[in-house]
């Protein structure tokens, strides 16, 4: 009998701005192939190359099929095969013991973003959490502060379209590795760079897009505001401000010009260790060349002073009115534009909780959550879907210790055995982007996905919807709410889309302006309409009210003295081929990266007598890590001051089952729920 081949078309469902469309070849059930569609605006048939190999991990014989209950002690990784039936009856009764003897606020939802999709991410979750009435997850790894920091200027989210790129003559890729992070933006980069365009990054460290670029501004760790200052200064002095786009649009330019005169060249490029000229040139570029564009994305918000960043650098175009232009403005994440199709409180259902308020709990602290027996109720059962918080949360050794606590009943939904999985006690199998159905909306660029669902579920594995159906089912709960199916969850969350069309090209664009100038005459979502350099309702809650420079309390040795942990630590996302925690337990992506490491600039390494190839132990009051050293030039990807330890190796990967996140700071940031990975001072020693 001959072979019956269809294509299925899909959207990749990663933490990546990217959302790229792709399609499955499938014979007799089973996918054979999975390339980028070619139709698609943005990816234009390029995929990554973890995507690229998808399939090996749909297919892998270490994904987890079967229902899992522990029997060894916690964190061995010591399970046995169970039915579902048994699974849901365990979960079930050991909830419902736990919420008559403590409350629902002892149950805690960890979920985070391993699925980025509409109905899969989040939505019946958000219901079943409702109605046992749980602790409320609050905060995020990712992405808040930023939004809200860029809010604190601008009133809402809303940017430039990252495609718009193309037209742009100046464009500073500000602490974004733009090749690896977002790379289908790189072709438009480069269409902007044949018409003439000037391209200039700045990183505290050389990345691959900085070796790319025309210029490479390289300031020290966390002083990327006092730069922006500095630029602000310039442009005043030298008066290449847009007087009337200033005038007509913004409020408070006259103190912001009082704020920044303090900030000389001299003072910034002593602060950032760059020299008076770099600044001098740079802020000349972006006053003087037009269009002008700031592509940033989320990993500056990962500091105690995050939110600061993007309320400064969204300031930036104001004085040049750079928001006139087509391939002008700044731009971080879309994703907000997807409100004018997409509303996702259809999967709020307040009336579940029966009006009572639920405590709110920060996925940020889980560690000091798990850990605190102050609170009342103490955490009890854990449920984690979406994420790997042992690996991809701060303060790693910390959560180890509380998913080790013996009266903590934890719950997993999970395609491996994660770091977190092994301290499960179920352990259910959740399935891969192409045995499910979902929308994707990116937060990259301007199109909406459609993700068909190409084969049956391997084994016994169910999507995320599937799963919180059949535990509400278990609960013995009834309210049909819990019950709704994914056709319909879709349906009722999109509006003014046409489903046909979505379906059977796989993207729409959302119901936007095709020329995206949200700002070019104003209508700032602030009390005023007008942009806000300075911002008087900021000292109520602690941030001052124009642009500051300020240093974290650990990068000034508020928490470690700088005596005995100098080094600033970044754990930034280095490799082609993991995704944060995703993939680097599978052997062709994890071999190829080698062995997990600590970089390091020659004069730091000489001082303590490490050369390259070393072991070292990397280490503070958190926790330590055995790594091998890597030791650059000076003048290399890493300056003097600075250890780089790339985020995304899991345990079973090092040699001491330990990540970098053992070391990073669980600190809030200052405003949006984010966290200070970033602002980590460590120590560094030969083994």
């Amino acid at each position: 009998m001959a072979s019956e081949t269809h294509i299925v078309l899909g959207t990749c469902h990663h933490d990546c701005p990217d959302s790229c469309g792709w399609e499955v070849s499938v014979e007799n059930g089973v996918a054979v192939k999975l390339r980028g569609n070619s139709e698609h605006p943005f990816s234009q048939g390029e995929l990554c190359p973890k995507v690229n190999r998808f399939l090996e991990r749909v297919y892998s014989p270490e994904r987890i099929l079967y229902p899992l209950a522990r029997t060894g002690p916690k964190g061995s990784g010591e399970f046995r095969q169970i039915t579902w039936d048994e699974a849901l009856g365990i979960v079930a009764e050991r909830v419902h013991s736990v919420i008559n003897d403590f409350g629902g606020e002892a149950v805690m939802p960890w979920g985070s973003a391993g699925t980025q999709g509409l109905i899969q991410m989040n939505s019946l979750d958000r219901r079943f959490f409702t109605k046992i009435g749980s602790s409320r997850q609050v905060d995020s790894l990712c992405g808040a502060t930023a939004k809200v920091g860029a809010s604190l200027t601008l009133g809402s989210p809303l940017s430039s379209d990252p495609m718009d790129i193309e037209f742009s003559q100046l464009i500073l890729l500000w602490g974004t590795n733009t090749r690896l992070a977002n790379r289908h933006l790189w072709p438009f980069i480069e269409k902007a760079r044949s018409r003439g365009a000037k391209v200039v990054v700045i990183d505290p460290l050389r990345t691959m897009t900085a070796e790319s670029a025309d210029v490479f501004v390289q300031p020290l760790p966390g002083t990327d505001v006092a730069l922006m200052l500095a630029m602000m200064h310039i442009l005043i002095r030298d008066n290449l401000v847009d007087h009337d786009y200033l005038e007509k649009y913004t409020d408070g330019f006259d103190e912001l010009s009082v704020q920044v005169a303090q900030w000389t060249p001299l003072r910034a490029a002593q602060v950032c260790g760059i020299s008076v000229d770099d600044i001098e040139s740079l802020a000349h570029d972006y006053g003087t060349i037009r269009p002008s564009f700031i592509r940033t994305l989320i990993g500056a918000e990962h500091r105690q002073h995050g939110a600061m960043f993007f309320r400064t650098l969204s300031c930036l175009p104001m004085l040049v009115g750079a928001w006139r232009e087509k391939g002008g403005g700044f731009a971080r994440s879309v994703g907000s534009y997807a409100a004018v199709n997409v509303d996702d409180s259809v999967f709020t259902v307040d009336s579940l909780s029966a009006g009572q308020e639920r405590r709110p709990l920060s996925m940020n602290e889980i560690g000091q959550v798990l850990n605190d027996e102050n609170l009342d109720p103490t955490v009890k059962a854990l449920f984690v879907y979406n994420g790997n918080p042992l690996v991809t949360a701060p303060n790693a050794e910390l959560i180890r210790r509380g998913l080790e606590r013996e009266d903590l009943f934890t719950v997993v939904s999970e395609q491996f055995m994660t770091d977190t999985a092994r301290y499960a006690d179920v352990i259910f199998p959740a399935c891969t982007q192409i045995e499910q159905v979902d929308v994707v909306p990116a937060w990259g660029h301007l199109y909406l996905g459609w993700n068909e669902k190409a084969i049956e579920p391997l084994g016994e594995s169910v999507p995320n919807t599937e799963l919180w159906r059949r535990l509400a089912l278990a609960m013995g709960f009834l309210e049909p709410e819990l019950f709704e199916d994914d056709e319909s969850l879709i349906a009722s969350a999109l509006h003014d889309v046409d489903l046909d069309q979505l379906r059977t090209t796989g993207f729409v664009r959302l119901s936007l302006p095709e020329d995206l100038l949200p700002y070019a005459q104003g209508g700032f979502a602030t009390a005023t309409g007008k942009a806000a350099l300075i911002n008087h309702s900021l000292p109520a809650v602690g941030m001052p009210a124009l642009p500051t420079y300020e240093v974290g309390d650990e990068m000034r040795g508020g928490i470690n003295s700088q005596d005995m942990y100098p080094l600033s630590l970044m754990s930034p996302k280095t490799h082609v081929r993991f995704l944060n925690s995703s993939y680097s337990h599978l052997a062709h992506h994890c071999d190829a990266e080698g062995e997990m490491y600590c970089e390091l600039d020659l004069s730091d390494a000489t001082s303590r007598g490490i050369q390259d190839g070393d072991q070292v132990r990397v280490f503070n009051e958190r926790g330590s890590l055995d790594v091998v050293a890597q030791v650059k030039s000076s003048g290399g990807r890493v300056r003097s001051g600075l250890v780089l330890v790339p985020f995304g190796w899991v345990g079973a990967r090092t040699k001491d089952m330990k990540t970098v996140n053992a070391l990073t700071n669980d600190q809030a940031a200052d405003f949006g729920g984010g966290v200070a990975f970033y602002d980590t001072m460590v120590q560094v020693e030969k083994i």
